[in-house]
């Protein structure tokens, strides 16, 4: 009985919220809650769908370039199938979902706050209380989130990147994700687990806040628009939505790439077996040395050339486009289900 009456309650509260009666603490908590679940979700299907793009492009990253196991996509995609079978194509994604879900709930719920704090600050600064965010102040916004959640999970990111280039062949084998933070922790210190951190910070500023001016502007210039009859009641469909997704995705990625790059190759650095996952089997003994962002910068285009900084993209690129369409639209989707407010910013 008492769990009915509070149930009765929330959904007053609730009502009363949505009208503006009040501003109900419970109904605004159970909001925020559901704004992260919407962003977990989202990242977790969006990630899973491309697991296996996923594993190739970090294999293609930080392989040896004097012992190439994986060469293209198709190619890569088959070796992995043909060595590691099904299971090898999805290695590394409990890890990244168990990394994603958390990151994804973070960075579209800043995304959503410092979008109203910094359009909040606009309309004062211009004395407009109309204003709009401009797709620059978009820009900040998606930066400020991606900054905070990639600092959140970076230490999952490490871990994800190490398990995803072990192979059957790998003389040493992490057996999940806790046996890996224990080792490295053990091993290498805390100060490891946010090894090429500057590089990912760098690229996420680009990378996510390009995702997000990028999405929000095209939505806003195609309800304003109404293009090829694509808007009906101001209203976008799923396909033209997953659309302005994967065109937020193509340009992010392609900007920041060269810093991903960079990062998984300081994640290898300081660990006894990198130089051997990274050539695929047992040979090789070279350890792999990086005194900072700017040497691995130096050393891999000194050794590999300047293309070594897209080693991956073509898999990366085929992995992106639908992995950021699916994320925003399934973020939109579940908040909509769960009655959410779905705009992403005002």
């Amino acid at each position: 009985m008492a769990s009915e009456t509070k149930i009765v309650n929330l959904a007053q509260e609730a009502k009363l919220a949505r009208e503006g009666v009040v501003k109900a603490p419970s109904y605004a908590f159970l909001t925020i809650c559901k704004s992260l679940v919407a962003g977990g979700v989202a990242g977790g299907v969006s990630r899973t769908a491309v697991a296996p793009l996923e594993r190739l492009k970090i294999l293609l990253q930080v392989q040896n370039p004097h012992n190439i196991k994986y060469n293209g996509t198709i190619q890569g995609l088959k070796y992995i199938w043909g060595t590691e079978g099904f299971r090898g194509l999805f290695k590394g994604n409990g890890t990244n979902c168990a990394r994603i879900v958390p990151n994804s709930a973070v960075k579209f719920f800043s995304y959503e706050q410092a979008s109203k704090a910094i359009l909040q600050l606009y309309q004062k600064q211009t004395g407009n209380e109309d204003a709009q965010l401009t797709p620059l102040l978009r820009l900040g916004a998606g930066a400020c989130a991606g900054i905070i959640a990639m600092s959140a999970t970076y230490p999952m990111d490490m871990v994800r990147g190490r398990i995803t280039v072990q192979t059957e062949k790998s003389p040493y084998q992490y057996r999940g994700m806790f046996h890996a933070l224990s080792t490295i922790l053990r091993e290498e210190g805390p100060r490891a687990l946010y090894k090429g951190w500057l590089p990912s910070v760098i690229g996420v500023i680009p990378y996510v806040g390009l995702n997000f001016a990028v999405y929000e502007s095209l939505k806003d210039w195609l309800i304003k628009s109404k293009p090829f009859g694509l808007v009906q009641d101001s209203e976008l469909s799923v396909t033209t939505r997953l659309a302005c997704g994967a065109a937020a995705g193509t340009v992010g990625q392609t900007v920041a790439y060269p810093l991903d790059v960079i990062r998984r190759r300081m994640q290898m650095v300081g660990w006894n077996h990198a130089a051997s996952i990274v050539a695929g089997d047992g040979t090789g003994k070279v350890p792999l040395q990086y005194t900072g962002m700017v040497d691995a910068f130096r050393i891999t285009v000194r050794y590999e050339g300047f293309g070594a900084l897209y080693k991956g993209l073509v898999p990366n690129s085929v992995k992106v486009v639908p992995s950021i369409a699916i994320a925003f639209v399934t973020y939109e989707v579940v908040k909509d289900i769960l009655g959410v407010e779905i705009r992403i910013s005002d």
